[in-house]
């Protein structure tokens, strides 16, 4: 079983870049619906809740932990990896970020993210680690969230917000060559974005790297499932029908309410 753990339901987005890598596999998302936004919170609160939903998930004897929030990720790592010891556990950040520094040819690289991430800095120190000469500009763009979940993801409105954010980094003499989509809320806006930064910049999807990342850990360690078909279990704190509703559309297929878990942290 492999774990996969957010926020709320922008995790779907890489739940479901995980299942069409590792379709074999057998997942149990929690989403911490109760406590949402994480983004907005202390350090300190994000990583209490992480250790909380860790060692719920901890109950479902993991082969692996993805930690799919970008704010849990770049605070709560490693108090999770000093907590559990014998199971790996992979966080969004540090693929996008290894992919950023493949992708740039300039070393001028975006990141766009909730404001816990982008206080963080956890993508920036990410980059810089991997190419000390990387310019690294970090933008908060907390409406993408309230975008993707209220489904308004195309049309006037997500290209309006999309300028707002995106025209201030790129519309420079010199801007940068890659965005890092460091939300995972924010693929749903993909067509909006694209349309605002131009074909010539590279965007880098957390989803998609996590996902790579996990298959080539799972495969590295023998922990890959051999073949036949995985299952999927859903877990939310709070509102499973509105996780159904809303989580519907990230995770582009139908979710009925009653595949909804509802647990208590």
């Amino acid at each position: 079983m492999i774990g996969v753990f957010d926020s709320g339901v922008g995790g779907l987005t890489v739940l479901e870049a995980l299942a069409a890598e590792l379709p074999a596999e057998h997942f149990v998302y929690l989403g911490d619906t109760a406590r949402l936004p994480y983004g907005t919170k202390s350090a300190e609160t994000v990583v209490r809740y992480a250790l909380q939903a860790t060692e719920a998930l901890m109950r479902y004897r993991l082969k692996c932990l993805v930690i799919a929030c970008n704010t849990a990720s770049a605070v709560s790592l490693p108090a999770i990896r000093a907590r559990i010891v014998n199971v790996p556990v992979i966080g969004v950040i540090e693929p996008g970020a290894e992919a950023a520094c493949a992708a740039s040819r300039t070393g001028r690289i975006a990141v766009i993210a909730t404001e816990g991430t982008v206080r963080g800095a956890a993508y920036q120190q990410g980059i810089r680690r991997r190419r000390a000469d990387a310019q690294v500009t970090a933008v908060a763009a907390p409406l993408f969230v309230a975008l993707a979940e209220e489904g308004l993801c195309e049309g006037p409105i997500a290209e309006a917000v999309a300028h707002h954010y995106l025209d201030p980094l790129f519309a420079v003499p010199r801007p940068p060559d890659t965005l890092v989509l460091g939300c995972t809320h924010f693929p749903m806006l993909m067509r909006a974005i694209r349309a605002a930064v131009g074909t010539q910049v590279t965007i880098v999807d957390s989803a998609q790297t996590t996902a790579r990342h996990v298959r080539r850990t799972l495969t590295e360690s023998a922990l890959a499932a051999a073949g036949g078909r995985g299952s999927l279990r859903l877990l939310a704190t709070d509102a499973p029908q509105r996780f159904a509703r809303v989580g519907a559309r990230f995770l582009e297929r139908p979710i009925e309410a009653h595949e909804v878990e509802l647990i208590d942290l």
